[in-house]
């Protein structure tokens, strides 16, 4: 018998499969991870079976050394992915296949834990073993503890309750009272608790459960998308369906586009369904995500929750999938292979016929027309649960307030409703989208902006640290005392940032406790749960926080949401810019008055007439989409037409610059050979140019942007400029090439 084999080198040159041959004895099936001789050395490399096969055309053929793991690392459907997607996403084969895995099982770099353990000898005379103990109290104690427990005791648990006993536990095997044993264990993650009862569905509920439930039952890969307003319960929904799913034989995988939202979702999930979950993400350790995928791939757990990757799960009996907060853009990956969550869970449920939900209070402007054209199944939940009002929304003209004399970052509106807020006992929330103190500092003398060195991007402020922070490269300055341009003193910080917000707070509220989220305050492990427990348990009384706050929470408590500047992403220049600001600010007021007691929203901003606005304002999702298409349509903007982009960095300008514009040259030559005098016009822009952030940790960056008009030749016209990069990414350091990019910079 012979074995196809990906060898684990991520080099085009070696990324296709070689065939060894299986020693007799060797138990060798599809998606085992190996140790085979590679290259002219014979060196050991690791390796994926792909296939297997009766025979080989090879004259000479090495052999397989060993199995790494005793059972398959990889499941059939995922070798079948990991293909698709080299294909869909112009990557190697060996780097799909990485994403299946937990990335320290490659190299051997993380190990089943087992921990030791004794139990009392058998036939073992208790009293006559602990009378010959008498003078040796260490050893006697430990006996009697392992005679109280009557089962196997762990000697870390031993240790924990009489400190140092490693040596009195030693000296109790030589003498044979105790037998030695072993056991392997998981390591959980912590998880936090949120008690969720059963509720009753609302009428509108149970309509989209029983949609769902309709859809896994015909079983041919259908999606859904759940349009529901914030507080609708559509939590409840997906809870319902993962029961009737489980109900059925089948399992279950969870997105959620944030960490900060996984320990709030598990909490729910975990109150309901007890250790039949498991948690896919970055923040655990490298042996709890290894545990965590473990229990998965050996049937342990039926219900994956997690971010992006989790969507790559080895769960066999798929049947549902749900994308939470499905227009998010961190579902799409940075970095090689650039796949989409949504598409890869697509992909998935066509091929085992299960069923994917997208929920969204304000779902993509793509999802949403691809629900009223078909091809997605529309199921929405147009009111908050228990007949809710949604918050009223206080639109508040931040030019106003400055010609009144307020030149404070909060308006007095605010200020009244924090106040009344405080007052009451009730919480807040106060949203700005930038961390730090200061977004820039810059001289007011002569105007120069401090920027990173590494970066064309200017340093944020820090007042916490004491220093400017690039928040790119990571690199850190010290708060320069004057200008370094034209030596005056005149450096000030300026713009607003998380810690500039928690100041103010604490300046107009001395008593009250604040928390601050953002990823300054999110870096140790267990971060996101000490902070959102405390907020929940009513510790801190104003939680103030980037976008890490704005979505999915769910306080009963919180009656007040304060957007403190709703400029922040309005102005930026991407397409998409309003889209993700009607999304930003609809989402965080979503989180204000979800229980009992009524919500309230004050809406900072200096473009109260600004169409965005007055939709967020009136949280009226038809009416953006309706206004936003129209305006898309006008200039031939997605889902009209398709962008990609080719970013090109190198250590030298100049090879940055030659290589783009080389490579635009011969690009567009070859799209008007693919397209034809009858689609010459399909091509809307092919722009050439230097990047909007010129540098990146050291790097010049140059760009193509594209702009295809979708009709029947765009298909032909993406894979030639996918062939025309792999014949030509190399001319300077890196030429990436992204298609619709998630951002323009």
């Amino acid at each position: 018998m012979f074995a196809e084999i990906v060898v684990d080198i991520a080099h085009s040159a070696v990324d296709r499969r070689f065939t060894y041959r299986i020693p007799e004895g060797l138990d060798v099936s599809v998606g085992h991870h190996v140790l085979v001789p590679f290259g002219q050395g014979d060196r050991l490399k690791e390796g994926f079976v792909v296939a297997i096969k009766d025979d080989s055309d090879y004259p000479s053929i090495k052999d397989i050394c060993r199995i790494v793991e005793p059972y398959p690392v990889l499941l059939p459907e995922q070798i079948a992915l990991a293909e698709w997607m080299q294909d869909a996403y112009h990557c190697l084969f060996v780097d799909a296949l990485r994403l299946m895995i937990p990335a320290q099982l490659r190299g051997m770099r993380v190990k089943e834990k087992r921990v030791r353990t004794v139990r009392l000898a058998e036939n073992l005379d208790l009293d006559a073993a602990l009378a010959s103990l008498n003078r040796a109290q260490a050893q006697k104690r430990v006996l009697e503890l392992v005679a109280k427990i009557n089962a196997e005791a762990s000697v870390p648990d031993i240790n924990a309750f009489y400190p140092n006993s490693t040596a009195a536990i030693n000296a109790l095997i030589s003498r044979g009272f105790l037998i030695e044993q072993s056991e392997t264990v998981f390591r959980r993650p912590q998880k936090m608790r949120i008690h969720t009862p059963v509720h009753t569905l609302t009428a509108a509920q149970t309509r989209a459960a029983q949609a769902i439930d309709e859809a896994m039952a015909q079983a041919n890969g259908s999606v859904l998308l759940l349009h529901g307003v914030t507080g609708s319960g559509k939590t409840e929904v997906y809870l319902k369906a993962i029961a009737d799913c489980l109900e059925s034989g089948g399992q279950a995988i969870v997105l959620v586009p944030e960490i900060s939202l996984t320990p709030q979702t598990v909490g729910r999930f975990t109150d309901r369904f007890g250790d039949r979950i498991a948690v896919l993400h970055s923040r655990l350790s490298a042996g709890e995500r290894f545990d965590e995928w473990r229990r998965i791939r050996l049937g342990l757990a039926d219900i994956v929750i997690g971010a992006r990757s989790a969507i790559f799960a080895p769960t066999e009996r798929l049947k549902l999938v749900i994308v939470d907060e499905e227009h998010e853009s961190s579902y799409q990956s940075e970095t090689q292979p650039r796949y989409l969550a949504i598409e890869i869970a697509a992909k998935r449920v066509r091929e085992c016929g299960g069923t994917l939900v997208l929920g969204s209070a304000t779902p993509s402007l793509m999802s949403y027309s691809r629900a009223l054209s078909g091809k997605y199944r529309l199921v929405e939940l147009p009111e908050r649960v228990e007949g809710r009002p949604l918050p009223t929304v206080e639109v508040v003209n931040m030019r106003d307030e400055l010609l009144m004399g307020n030149n404070s970052i909060f308006s007095d509106r605010l200020v009244e409703r924090l106040s009344e807020c405080i007052g009451t006992g009730q919480q807040a929330m106060l949203f700005i989208n930038r961390r730090g103190y200061a977004t820039f500092v810059s001289c007011r003398s002569c105007g120069y902006v401090l920027k990173c060195d590494n970066c064309d991007i200017s340093m944020t402020y820090h007042k916490s640290e004491s220093r400017t922070r690039c928040h790119y490269c990571g690199a850190v300055k010290p708060l320069p005392k004057e200008c370094p341009n034209c030596k005056k003193p005149f450096i000030k910080q300026f713009g607003i940032g998380t810690e500039q917000v928690e100041e103010a707070v604490l300046k107009l509220f001395p008593t009250v406790r604040t928390l601050r989220m953002d990823t300054d305050t999110m870096r140790e492990k267990g971060s996101y749960e000490k902070l959102l427990s405390a907020f929940h348990r009513g510790e801190a009384q104003v939680l103030i926080g980037t976008q890490m706050i704005a979505k999915g929470h769910d306080f009963p408590n919180v009656t007040l949401v304060g957007i403190v500047s709703a400029d922040t992403t309005l102005n930026l220049p991407d397409y998409r810019a309003p889209e993700r600001t009607f999304q930003l600010l609809t989402q965080v007021a979503g989180r204000a008055g979800r229980d009992n007691l009524p919500g309230r929203v004050v809406l900072q901003t200096y473009e109260p007439q600004h169409p965005i606005i007055r939709f967020a304002k009136e949280q009226d999702y038809a009416g953006f989409f309706h206004y936003e298409i129209m305006e898309r349509k006008k200039l031939l903007y997605p889902p009209f037409s398709l962008f990609l982009r080719i970013v090109f960095a190198d250590h030298n300008e100049q090879a940055a610059e030659q290589g783009c514009l080389s490579y635009a040259k011969l690009l567009e030559a070859e799209l008007m050979n693919v397209l034809g005098s009858e689609g010459k016009n399909d091509l809307l822009l092919l722009v050439a140019a230097q990047a909007p952030i010129a540098r990146i940790s050291g790097c010049s960056r140059y760009q193509i942007v594209l702009k295809l008009l979708r009709t029947k030749r765009l298909r032909d016209a993406v894979r030639a400029i996918t062939a025309f990069h792999d014949l030509h990414r190399t001319v300077c350091e890196e030429a990436v090439l992204e298609v619709n990019p998630q951002e323009m910079f």
